[in-house]
This record gives structure tokens, sequence and C-alpha cells, in this order.
């Protein structure tokens, strides 16, 4: 198994409590990531955030995936699959996940950290990170800009 970890850092100029509810609410989650979202804020409740509304299902984004375990205002994580550009890992039986964790810094600023861990070996799951990188730096960027 590959050991890396995807670790993304960011500063947003907001509290606390409002960058939590951007990460566990479907109206924050329309914020700033996909179009449309289902979450349930419950160990094994659903985790999914759609991207391309009028595919399948199945093929619509983040689907499938599921709240592992939360802290509130603390720490959010949940299964993450692949793009469905990348079949052999979207359908792959193993899921990596993704831990959020928030610190507040003071009333007004928060520091967001994003752990995506569970990579396995191989050239489609180095591909997998690859866009994950990326994505993740963008994600990021529209969370900061949705807070303003």
């Amino acid at each position: 198994m590959n050991n890396n970890c995807l670790h993304k850092s960011m500063l947003v100029q907001t509290d606390l409590k409002s960058t939590w509810e951007k990460w566990t609410t479907h109206e924050g989650l329309k914020t700033f990531i996909g179009l449309d979202n289902k979450v349930e804020l419950t160990p094994g409740g659903p985790y999914e955030i759609y991207f391309l509304l009028d595919n399948p299902e199945g093929t619509r984004g983040g689907e499938g995936n599921q709240v592992l375990s939360f802290l509130p205002h603390k720490m959010l994580s949940f299964t993450w699959n692949a793009p469905p550009t990348i079949p052999e890992v979207r359908n792959h039986s193993h899921r990596t996940w993704v831990i959020i964790q928030l610190e507040e810094l003071d009333a007004h600023q928060t520091r967001v950290s994003l752990d995506h861990l569970g990579w396995l070996d191989g050239e489609k799951w180095d591909e997998t990170y690859a866009y994950f990188d990326r994505a993740w730096d963008i994600v990021l960027d529209s969370l900061k800009e949705s807070l303003y």
C-alpha cells in the first residue's frame, strides 16, 4: 500500500462554526463544492457530492461515500472515491478517505487541514493521487472564495 498522505492546509477568514457548517451541511457544501449533495452527519451516513447532474446514477461524482467519524467543530472524516474518468480506481473495492480538521485561531480565522489517505500502489492510483493533488487545491480555494 502506498503510504502517501495528500495534505492541504488553508487559513480562512471566518469563524469556526461557519467553517464547520460549510463542510457538514447540504446548504454549506453547495456554496463551494459540487452542484448538489446528500449529506447526513452520522457515522455511516452518506457524504455524497454531485458534480455531473446529467450523468447516469453512479457517474455523477462522489457517490457512495460515507461519513466515517466526526468531532463537532473539530474533525470530519469520510470515504472518497475516484472520478468516473478513472474507473479502475473508482470501481475498486478499496476506498480512500479524507480527514478535515478545523482549528480556531481567533474569532474570525480558522485553519482548515485536509488529509486524503488510503492510497494503493499502481499507475492508476498514482494518476488518481495526482488528480486530487490538483482538485483539493481548487476545492479549498473555492471554500475561501465562498466566505467573502
